[in-house]
């Protein structure tokens, strides 16, 4: 269950589009534990901006932002605007939890005999996959920072998770999926 998500476009008239009838506000977002994409309905007379990280968990009292949850949607339900935006929360997202996703870099395994969760990883290769293991092995990874510093050929850890999540967000047709829920 998500708990905070990051709002990637506010509507303050509604969705365009539809009847005539009295359109309230939505705002979309994506959840920061699953990265699951949602149609929010923001409380009135509160002011939502883009990139605000909101409260959308079970206990109604901390929800000082959001009314209720609409609904889940789907990469193709969002906006242009709420696409264009994802990536930049995405990254926020990884940027305000690197311990979770640097743990992916210490405790990937192998998916089959032939391929490694590493290699999920959009631009990260077998050479690169190996000099990550081969460090990893030493001791296990701190910070990104600490991964790029001890294997020269990974310079942004950090944008191949964020890469790799994007995928996996947009794509309907992925065999595995390592970070979001489907």
């Amino acid at each position: 269950m998500e708990e905070y998500v990051r709002v990637i476009d506010y509507l303050p008239q509604g969705i365009p589009g539809g009847g005539y009838s009295k359109k309230e506000p939505v705002c979309f977002g994506v959840g920061e534990s699953e990265f699951k994409l949602f149609e929010l309905v923001p409380r009135t007379g509160v002011q939502i901006a883009m990139g605000d990280r909101v409260y959308v968990g079970e206990d109604k009292s901390k929800r000082d932002k959001i009314d209720h949850i609409r609904k889940r949607v789907g990469y193709g339900d969002l906006t242009t605007t709420a696409q264009s935006e994802l990536e930049y929360a995405v990254a926020d997202i990884v940027r305000f939890n690197p311990d979770r996703f640097v743990r992916f870099y210490n405790e990937a395994i192998p998916i089959t005999m032939r391929k490694h969760a590493l290699e999920e990883l959009p631009g990260l290769g077998k050479k690169s996959m190996d000099a990550i293991l081969k460090e990893r092995s030493v001791e296990k990874f701190k910070s990104f920072e600490d991964l790029s510093a001890r294997v020269p050929v990974v310079k942004s850890p950090e944008k191949l998770i964020i890469a790799r999540v994007i995928e996996e967000i947009s794509a309907n047709d992925l065999k595995r999926y390592i970070f979001v829920s489907k």
